[in-house]
């Protein structure tokens, strides 16, 4: 990089960190009252879990959801019969609900029943809680609920579509502000996981119709809350990532059987640190393209410092604000370089006719057709950046070396 060139990227870097420090200084008192206590670990329930010899023998142990491996678990419920599987999904629904690499059938059914106690606990505490009106929501026919952890703000993980038949598969991975009672509001549905997930997941429909596809909505960390410490740090995403490693083990294991190649993975806004953070686990086993759209930075100078082996792509457009707080680290405020910076190596690709931070999922944008491309496995179709008339990231046609 010439000199010039390099004193103004660390200019810049300076001038960002001064304000997002003023701002977070500004609002001292509010974002401390708020930092978010990250949930870690098994899932609940695990206590009576490992407590319970109901299949007798040695060697019959239920295997521990804290160092068993999905590959491990998938392993252990191929060896039961279909009676075993469903007594433990009555006696363990928490656990098995939330065990990578468990059937999938099983764990929708047994989120199903964890949901609908929640949900009786809810009422009678309160007939009239927002909580339980959440809980109902899920319980609809239809709904696929891959995931359901109600400590904390709550998280949750739903598919849409047939993901056990599936040849083509995506998961996306949302930013801030997010959890259970934000998963799939209706107010903003193309900023919510849900919604963006329904999205993709019709345009897939529509590119490719005689293509089995799923997309799953995952919401499977704790998630900053606001402007602060929280947003403008890792802390979070560092607890996140060991959680989307082990999501994405578990698909592997599942629909690796149906499927033509491993999902792409979409991570917006602060899902891209998480992601970014995660990405060394991601081989070309576990996931095909790793795509960040609206990214703050990944924890990383380059696409190869992730040290994955995922085709990396990016996404922005002009009117997003976090153009404004990307391609800085300073002080251990910020998430590093801009992925659309053609410095950092990843395929960047346009966003013609998105608007603001959250509309790449909005139908009619080059983003979402990209999107749906790129989870399809037609990088042909894929229209780059410089293609759109300028913005991020111009540089080389990022379809250059694709197979």
């Amino acid at each position: 990089m010439p000199q010039t060139l390099r004193t103004r990227h660390y200019a810049r870097r300076l001038i960002t960190a001064a304000l997002t420090i003023t701002v977070m200084a500004g609002t001292a008192g509010w974002t401390v009252a708020h930092e978010e206590q990250a949930i870690t670990g098994p899932p609940p329930g695990t206590a009576a879990w490992l407590a319970d010899h109901s299949l007798g023998g040695a060697g019959r142990e239920l295997p521990d959801p804290a160092t068993a491996s999905p590959a491990g678990i998938a392993r252990f419920f191929d060896r039961l019969t279909e009676v075993q599987r469903k007594a433990l999904v009555i006696r363990h629904p928490e656990v098995v609900g939330n065990l990578d690499g468990a059937p999938l059938s099983l764990r929708y059914e047994a989120n199903a029943r964890s949901i609908r106690a929640a949900w009786h606990k809810e009422r009678e505490a309160d007939p009239k809680s927002p909580l339980a009106e959440r809980y109902a929501a899920l319980l609809r026919p239809g709904r696929q609920i891959l995931a359901f952890d109600p400590r904390g703000r709550g998280q949750v993980a739903e598919v849409y579509g047939d993901l056990a038949a599936a040849r083509r598969t995506a998961v996306i991975v949302p930013g801030s502000d997010i959890d259970l009672d934000d998963f799939d509001r209706t107010g903003h549905p193309y900023g919510t996981p849900a919604g963006m997930a329904r999205s993709l997941r019709a345009r897939m429909a529509e590119d490719a119709p005689a293509t089995p596809t799923a997309v799953i909505a995952w919401v499977g960390y704790t998630t900053p809350v606001g402007l602060g410490p929280d947003a403008a740090t890792s802390r979070l995403a560092k607890a996140g990532a060991p959680r989307l490693d082990r999501f994405l083990a578990g698909l592997a294991v599942t629909t690796a059987a149906t499927a033509d190649a491993p999902p792409a993975v979409f991570c917006h806004s602060y899902g891209s640190v998480v992601c970014g953070l995660a990405a060394s686990a991601m081989d070309r086993t576990r996931v095909s393209d790793l795509v960040v759209l609206g990214s703050p930075g990944m924890r990383a100078d380059s696409a190869a410092g992730l040290r994955t082996g995922a085709r990396v792509w990016a996404a922005r457009d002009r009117t997003d604000w976090i153009r404004r707080v990307t391609g800085y680290d300073f002080l251990g405020l910020g998430h590093g370089d801009d992925p659309t910076d053609p410095s950092f190596g990843a395929r960047v690709v346009s966003s013609e006719s998105a608007h603001g931070h959250t509309g790449y999922f909005a139908p009619g944008t080059d983003s979402l057709r990209n999107f749906s491309r790129i989870a399809l496995g037609d990088f042909d179709g894929v229209r780059c950046a410089e293609e759109d008339g300028g913005g991020p990231g111009t540089g080389p046609d990022c379809r250059q070396g694709l197979v």
